[in-house]
């Protein structure tokens, strides 16, 4: 994802698991092979190993990935990251709201947050009743105000 951060191009990856969630974000000043091995080790020292990994067409990912011994995990192609490409929408309404960013850091630290709270109240509505819904939005606004008060 291309973002602008105090007028200069900055890069988010993020590392999003098959039911949308976003596992990790990393924002980096370039789009090359080590920025991607730096993302890629971060990801799965944190998550562990994964069972397949889709990206885009970028050549780096693939240097990266021979460089860690996941090329026979890997797969690319013109619709099969939709799922990552899609759980840019949100982040993007909130950045725009937000006005942009002057600093790194704290696009950084922006990326990680809007994470972790996008997921705790991503509920799939579609997937639901309206019934089951409301139980699993009230439970987890209750983990979030106890989250507060922590």
């Amino acid at each position: 994802m291309f973002v602008k951060i105090n007028g200069g191009t900055h890069y988010l990856w993020r590392a999003v698991d098959h039911e949308g969630e976003v596992l990790e974000s990393f924002v980096t000043k370039t789009r090359d092979k080590k920025a991607a091995l730096k993302f890629l080790r971060k990801a799965m020292r944190k998550h562990g190993q994964p069972e397949l990994i889709v990206t885009d067409l970028l050549r780096s990912y693939g240097a990266a990935m021979k460089v860690i011994g996941n090329a026979d995990k890997h797969e690319t192609g013109r619709w099969l990251n939709n799922r990552t490409e899609n759980s840019h929408q949100p982040f993007r309404r909130r950045e725009r709201a937000m006005l942009r960013f002057r600093r790194t850091r704290t696009f950084q630290k922006f990326a990680s947050v809007h994470a972790s709270v996008h997921n705790h109240f991503n509920l799939e509505r579609h997937l639901y009743s309206r019934a089951n819904f409301k139980l699993n939005r009230t439970a987890a606004l209750a983990e979030w105000r106890q989250l507060g008060t922590a």
